[in-house]
Parts: C-alpha cells; sequence; structure tokens
C-alpha cells in the first residue's frame, strides 16, 4: 500500500534525521516523490485536525459531565450557544459524540409508570379508611402491593402481597418474572383461600400503589368485596 510505504519513508527520515534523501527512499519503495509529499501535506492537516477535535472533545466533555451524562447533542449545542460566539455546528457534535463515545443516557422507563397510564390511576375515590392503620379486627382490612427487584444482569422479579392491616401478617403473596395481570390473580385466589368464605361484612381492600385495582378484570375477580383504592404513600403503611 503507498500509503504504508509513505509512512515508513517518512520515519526513516526522522528516525536518522536523513536530508536529501526523500527522492532515493522513494525510488526504493517504488513511488513517485510528489505522491509522498502530497500524503506528507495531508497527514499535517489531519493531525491540525485531531488536535483541533479533541480540544473541542474536552470542552463538549465539560458540560457532558456536568450533566451526569444525561444529555444529547441537542443539550450540547444550546449549552455552546451560550459559551461560544459562534456556536458548534449540530453535525460537528454529533460526529464528535461517535467519535470520543459521549452517548446520552436515558432513563429506563419505569414499569409501574407505564401500567398506571393504561389503568386509569387519575381516577380518585372517597377515603373511607382516612389513613387508620392502627386495626384491631383481623380480616377487616387488606393492603396489597407491587414491587420489584432486579437480579442476575438486568432481569427483575417482581412480588405481589397482600398484608392484614390488624395482624401484620401477609396472608398471600405471589412471584412473577413479568407484570402480567395473572399473577395478581393468583394472590387474590391465594387471599380468598385464607379467608375460607369468612369475608368481614365491613371488609376494605387498598391498593397502595393505585393502578391494579381499577382493571376491569381485578374488578371483576374481587366484586364480592366492599373495596375501595386510595392514593397512600408506602411509608404510611
Amino acid at each position: 500500500m503507498p500509503r504504508e510505504k509513505y509512512q515508513a519513508i517518512n520515519d526513516t527520515i526522522r528516525l536518522y534525521q536523513l536530508k536529501n534523501m526523500t527522492r532515493y527512499l522513494c525510488y526504493l519503495a517504488n513511488v513517485s516523490p510528489s505522491g509522498y509529499y502530497k500524503w506528507l501535506q495531508n497527514s499535517e492537516k489531519q493531525a491540525i485536525r485531531e488536535e483541533a477535535d479533541f480540544q473541542d472533545y474536552v470542552l463538549l466533555k465539560k458540560i457532558y459531565d456536568a450533566s451526569k451524562g444525561k444529555v444529547g447533542y441537542r443539550g450540547l449545542y444550546m449549552a455552546l450557544e451560550e459559551l461560544l460566539e459562534i456556536p458548534m455546528n449540530h453535525k460537528k457534535i454529533l460526529r464528535l459524540m461517535r467519535k470520543f463515545n459521549l452517548y446520552s443516557k436515558v432513563r429506563r422507563a419505569n414499569p409501574y409508570r407505564n401500567l398506571a397510564k393504561a389503568t386509569e390511576i387519575h381516577r380518585q375515590v372517597p377515603n373511607h379508611l382516612n389513613r387508620d392503620f392502627h386495626q384491631t379486627e383481623p380480616g377487616k382490612v387488606f393492603l396489597t402491593d407491587i414491587t420489584y427487584l432486579q437480579y442476575r444482569g438486568g432481569q427483575t422479579a417482581y412480588l405481589s402481597c397482600i398484608k392484614d392491616v390488624a395482624t401484620r401478617e401477609i396472608v398471600a403473596y405471589d412471584v412473577s418474572t413479568s407484570l402480567r395481570m395473572e399473577f395478581v390473580y393468583r394472590t387474590l385466589k391465594k387471599l380468598e383461600e385464607h379467608i375460607n368464605d369468612n369475608l368481614h361484612p365491613e371488609a376494605i381492600f387498598i391498593q397502595i400503589k393505585v393502578f391494579i385495582i381499577h382493571t376491569q378484570h381485578f374488578k371483576n375477580a374481587s366484586k364480592k368485596w366492599d373495596y375501595f383504592s386510595q392514593c397512600l404513600a408506602e411509608e404510611t403503611a
């Protein structure tokens, strides 16, 4: 390859501090002197461009680090507009981000929030419990919630559980690797087995993170109960 020969000639001249040997070395390498000088000129220009790119990268990196990586090329462009008299072209910002591996961090979607949007979480109902968690009658007030745990390389395990407020006992639970409603139904089925047809006449069923209870299937499965959903913070439970 001519480029490799040009590089070898240039390295030889620099290493041994040779003078007036360029044409002879080009003759030995079977390349034209004009081609070597053109390659040398382009190499110098490339070195200047690389240095300029690095200086621009340093500036972008400061903004990127200040934003903790949560900024894309548009955010960098707007930040540079305030810092520079002549803002950097957005195409150049994109090129430098790819060249120096500056990738914007994208927050992963919260599975609770996605499910809440599909289950009418905004609907409000009367506050029958009024945050009175000091119950003395077992089987009267139940709390249910779903939590999750990341494990083994980003996989997620979901836990659906139901708690008796009076006894503080977890009376039913089920574990799943997905947020499909089936595992919530299994939890409800286990609660029915626990109650064994001895349902309290004033039973209240409360969903702490309100989204499951608004689905039609859940309503059908629990329609024989007098259940109420209330938007409560986890700490209050």
